[in-house]
């Protein structure tokens, strides 16, 4: 027998000398009901577009977006996040089409809940689709005023829970929306309607390919004086914590990737489910390191999503949520 007093009895590669024991020894796992798929939908028939800054991802005409919904079902993935794209003549500084009962989000929603009514309907609230400024709230002498855009989106979240919706996810930043928002909703007796809040979103230049999806940038100037500074990780879990405080059943923190302190820090700090959002400039990334044979997609695709799960979301809206669930 050889000596083996200079050698580790504790030896961690035990547990990793094999796929299936490194499954098994595993912290952390993601299932296909950990992802949210986004969808962008626009006006039409039987037309799809891809997004250049996207590749692989599309807006949908209604009729073809159920199409989509049937493989997303198919893969068990339990939850869509609802985007529309409003055309430039229906936009306005009120956004009056967003309270339109028969606007896009509103067909939209009645539809994907005849057709899949298992299926969870998150819509998004804010107004830059809508507005011909671009920005998430009322402008009002070349400033976006909090107030008033707060009314405007409590009565747009209570329009998608008419047509209805399971969640809506406001993503406009305005101070004190969800506690104005949920009193609309329990006045108007959508009491089962959840909200999930951003709650942390931080001024970022990873939604650009987003704001190309929806043709949503800003008109002047840029969104910091409402989204965060992304310098800041304690007025992200203040932030949370005023938005559970106030009603929102999920909490989100977006960006993704280049906020993993700032998932944990929150998921410490409240009591609510913590969702991430995968952007958009995240998925390009990996699509162009891709496409220029840098990495694999496939295995960047699994790392980066299972970095949000060990972070500590419970949930991730991903735009790789179909292919991620094709691999588990």
């Amino acid at each position: 027998m050889s000596d083996t007093g200079s050698y580790p009895f504790i030896r961690g590669r035990r547990l990793r000398k094999s796929e299936q024991i490194r499954r098994m020894a595993a912290e952390h796992h993601l299932h296909p009901e950990d992802l949210i798929a986004p969808l962008f939908v626009m006006e039409g028939q039987n037309d799809k577009v891809e997004i250049p800054s996207m590749p692989g991802y599309f807006r949908y005409t209604l009729d073809l977006l159920m199409k989509e919904l049937e493989e997303i079902a198919s893969l068990e993935i339990p939850s869509v996040l609802l985007f529309v794209k409003v055309p430039e003549e229906k936009k306005d500084n009120e956004g009056t089409e967003a309270l339109n009962p028969e606007g896009l989000m509103q067909r939209s929603v009645r539809k994907i809940k005849k057709n899949f009514p298992g299926l969870v309907v998150m819509t998004d609230v804010a107004l830059d689709p809508y507005s011909s400024y671009g920005h998430d709230g009322i402008v009002r002498n070349g400033e976006i005023v909090n107030d008033e855009s707060v009314e405007l989106l409590a009565k747009m979240a209570v329009s998608h829970a008419e047509a209805g919706a399971d969640f809506v996810a406001p993503s406009d930043m305005m101070d004190g929306r969800i506690g104005v928002m949920r009193k609309a909703l329990e006045l108007d007796g959508f009491h089962h309607i959840g909200i999930m809040s951003y709650s942390a979103k931080y001024a970022s230049v990873f939604y650009g390919p987003f704001r190309d999806a929806l043709d949503s940038a800003p008109g002047f100037g840029d969104k910091k004086t409402y989204q965060m500074n992304p310098s800041n990780v304690k007025e992200a879990v203040r932030e949370a914590l005023l938005d559970q405080n106030q009603g929102a059943d999920i909490v989100m923190v977006k960006p993704g990737l280049p906020y993993l302190d700032v998932v944990r820090a929150v998921k410490s700090a409240v009591s609510v489910p913590v969702s991430v959002y995968n952007v958009s400039g995240e998925y390009a990334m990996i699509k162009a390191a891709a496409a220029n044979g840098w990495l694999d997609e496939q295995q960047a695709m699994a790392e980066v999503l299972i970095s949000f799960k060990r972070a500590g979301a419970d949930l991730i809206a991903t735009y790789f949520a179909k292919d991620m669930a094709r691999l588990l």
